[in-house]
């Protein structure tokens, strides 16, 4: 079968679908390959499962990213019981019955996820879905010079195609936990990816348009179990665009990309990142939307934090090393210690896993002296006094 290039996977698809007689479809990328046995081991997965949907084994090649989360097992799966929304590619075996019941098509107007409201609508319509992880079925490949649709869209584009994704899916599962499963890997992949650090860069027309459009999909769909289980880097953008705040979002983007995560301020036992439009009545955001909420921040502390002098200091026989460090906290800060290691700190030291201490160890105690005070680009300067004892050898 032969037609025009569409410039799109949609049309070709849905022509395939016209003509297709058989029990099975399934999709495949014109630049991807399957595994020999990939066909054969699916379709018996169907036939054994009854599945009207079976998921593959995918891999990237080439630099492709490829969430592998979902293959951790043969098993059956749902929406909301597993990482499928983070797979939602229409490259999958489906059962044609299911596909023509229910008139699945693609829809050729949109440049980027077209396969999306497919795969999702199969997905909540199928009896079974089937997931095969012992075997590798698919290999999606990356062009060298990135030429993917996925990689060519623009920021409208995408935001034009994700509003479409969110508003089919409403349509088809109602508000609650189960709909909440599906739009997380919307909030975490395709809006984050519109507020990262390209986005200043934007003209601002586009600027407002991408801000308005991300605002209105927050407010209609950003629940508050969404917005509580959302790290704050991505909460705060989201809140930002929510609010219609376009000079705090571009400011917030642009100076975490340039200088790292902002002071986080420390209030009895809660913490908060003092990003732009932190209680601001004119941006409106509750304090929720910059509270640190069951996640790691120990990364962007660390980056945060740096040596600005270390010396002795001494008064007659007694010796002390006095340091000044900055910290990138705020507020509370009666819990910070400055101690001395022994010995020379390895290089595995610095690695991320590392930066902080394990949930059960032994906080070191406060030796000597330690005074605050603000540092000039926000943060806190720490100067410790340790007095040091002396040793024989």
């Amino acid at each position: 079968v032969h037609q025009p290039n569409s410039g799109g996977p949609a049309a070709p698809s849905n022509r395939a679908l016209e003509l297709a007689t058989g029990r099975f479809v399934y999709f495949i990328g014109s630049d991807d390959y399957l595994g020999e046995e990939a066909l054969e081991r699916m379709v018996a997965c169907a036939d054994a499962n009854e599945s009207d949907v079976v998921i593959g084994k995918m891999v990237g090649t080439n630099g492709r990213y490829v969430h592998q989360k979902l293959y951790t097992g043969n098993r059956d799966v749902t929406l909301d019981d597993s990482e499928l929304p983070f797979a939602l590619a229409n490259t999958k075996l489906f059962r044609r019955e299911l596909v023509e019941k229910y008139g699945l098509r693609f829809p050729e107007d949109m440049p980027v996820g077209s396969d999306q409201p497919f795969t999702i609508e199969a997905c909540v319509r199928a009896r079974k879905i089937s997931v095969i992880s012992d075997y590798t079925c698919y290999y999606a490949v990356k062009r060298g010079d990135a030429s993917n649709i996925t990689y060519r869209a623009n920021h409208l584009a995408r935001l034009r195609c994700v509003q479409r994704i969110m508003e089919h899916t409403a349509a088809l599962i109602p508000a609650g936990p189960r709909r909440d499963a599906v739009f997380k890997r919307h909030f975490d992949w395709e809006l984050t990816k519109l507020l990262q650090k390209d986005f200043p860069a934007l003209d601002a027309d586009t600027r407002g348009q991408v801000c308005e459009g991300v605002g209105a999909l927050v407010d209609a769909h950003f629940t508050d179990g969404l917005r509580d289980g959302t790290g704050v880097k991505r909460r705060v953008r989201f809140g930002l665009a929510r609010s219609g705040a376009v000079e705090e979002l571009t400011r917030a983007i642009a100076e975490e990309t340039a200088h790292g995560a902002p002071p986080f301020l420390l209030e009895g036992d809660r913490a908060f990142a003092a990003y732009p439009g932190f209680r601001d009545p004119a941006v409106g955001l509750d304090d929720r939307w910059y509270e640190v909420l069951g996640e790691t921040v120990a990364g962007r502390l660390s980056a945060g934090t740096r040596l600005e002098s270390a010396d002795w200091e001494q008064h007659g026989t007694e010796l002390s090393a006095v340091v000044n460090l900055r910290v990138g906290i705020t507020g509370d800060t009666s819990s910070a210690v400055v101690a001395l290691a022994q010995g020379a700190m390895p290089q595995s030291a610095d690695k991320p896993g590392a930066r902080k201490l394990p949930g059960d160890a032994a906080r070191p105690k406060r030796v000597g002296t330690l005074t605050t005070g603000a540092a000039e680009d926000g943060g806190t300067l720490l100067t410790a006094r340790i007095p040091l004892a002396p040793t024989r050898s």
